[in-house]
């Protein structure tokens, strides 16, 4: 077996907002293993000012991995426990390998008989128009969850949004999930999480920094809205550690980062902390091309969630790679009829 890895920058079709800023551009690297006319995708995906991952390290990471690429998987994993995006590519790339179709991870009817994966709607920070367009634009596609990040704008501004579309739409015809990243001081939380939970919100993604655990196990314990982990949980690797977390803070939800928690096997270990506590849980992409988020679409398949999940429609960026990735009424599919063009990476 011989192993490669490529640069891949994609650029967003118009600049995305976040608590942390504007995003123009992203970085993925793709690891693509070959043997035989065989082939295997992988995807290590970091998010600049988040992954635990350093960026100026990876390409050395990657040429390593090239080079002992005899080690097999585990070994390989083990060395790049600092690099939870590179182990998500290597999981990724074996997977591939291993199935017949390079773009096939996990086989299910997701992929053969067109079952879909109910999704939200994301709607990105902005000024308050271009956010209630967008709103009405995911409405008129059919979705019935919609996700606001906020903590951007004016915070007056942000809850006017909310109230009016919640003025338009009872929560038994739109399910409304807001993501703070962080951005909400101690100072002022517990007067925005009231204000909040008089709009039916679903939930609330990490309303504090992911480091103040005490604050969150006090808003856990106190606010009327479910508060989601999802920054929180990166750079937790040990199974024990894990679950000492969960059982500090004890959130009504966990949100799942493949690409930022160390790939499948990470995951699966932050689910079952989560199924022990009775946790809540649903699995979100993060903004990687449409070769990882197919991958994750795959694994999200197999877990049967009943809950939209946060997957990414593959539309953000001018320069994707070709996929038969499909979003109907609020829902991912595979579309069997279409194709994929690797002619970037193989």
């Amino acid at each position: 077996m011989k192993a490669y890895f490529r640069e891949h920058i994609l650029h967003f079709k118009q600049a995305s907002g976040t608590s942390r800023g504007i995003m123009t551009t992203r970085r993925v690297w793709f690891l693509v293993l070959q043997d035989n006319g065989q082939f295997g995708i992988g995807e290590c995906a970091p998010l600049e000012g988040l992954s635990l991952d350093d960026f100026k390290l990876i390409p050395d990471k990657l040429q390593w991995i090239c080079d002992n690429i005899h080690l097999g998987l585990e070994l390989l994993y083990q060395q790049m426990i600092d690099f939870p995006s590179i182990q998500m590519g290597l999981e990724m790339a074996f997977l591939s390998f291993s199935n017949e179709h390079p773009a096939f991870y996990f086989l299910s009817d997701f992929l053969f008989h067109d079952a879909a994966i109910k999704i939200n709607g994301l709607i990105w920070m902005g000024d308050k128009a271009f956010m209630h367009k967008q709103i009405e634009t995911k409405l008129a596609q059919g979705f019935s969850c919609i996700k606001l990040k906020i903590g951007a704008i004016n915070w007056r501004d942000e809850l006017m949004l909310l109230k009016a579309i919640r003025s338009s739409y009872g929560s038994d015809q739109i399910e409304l999930r807001v993501d703070a990243n962080g951005a909400f001081s101690s100072n002022t939380v517990m007067d925005k999480l009231e204000a909040l939970d008089k709009l039916n919100i679903h939930s609330i993604e990490q309303p504090v920094s992911a480091e103040e655990h005490d604050l969150l196990a006090r808003l856990c314990q106190t606010a009327s809205i479910p508060i989601a982990l999802d920054e929180s949980l990166i750079g937790i690797f040990n199974k024990h550690e894990k679950l000492e977390l969960l059982k500090k803070i004890r959130p009504k939800y966990i949100i799942l980062k493949p690409s930022l928690v160390g790939g499948f096997t990470n995951a699966d270990e932050w689910i079952e902390a989560a199924r022990v506590l009775n946790i809540g849980w649903w699995i979100t992409s993060a903004l990687e091309s449409n070769i990882g988020l197919n991958a994750i679409a795959q694994w999200t398949f197999t877990k049967s969630n009943v809950l939209p999940q946060g997957l990414g429609t593959g539309d953000l960026f001018v320069n994707n790679i070709e996929a038969p990735l499909m979003v109907k009424q609020g829902h991912l599919y595979y579309n069997k009829t279409l194709n994929w063009n690797f002619n970037q990476l193989i």
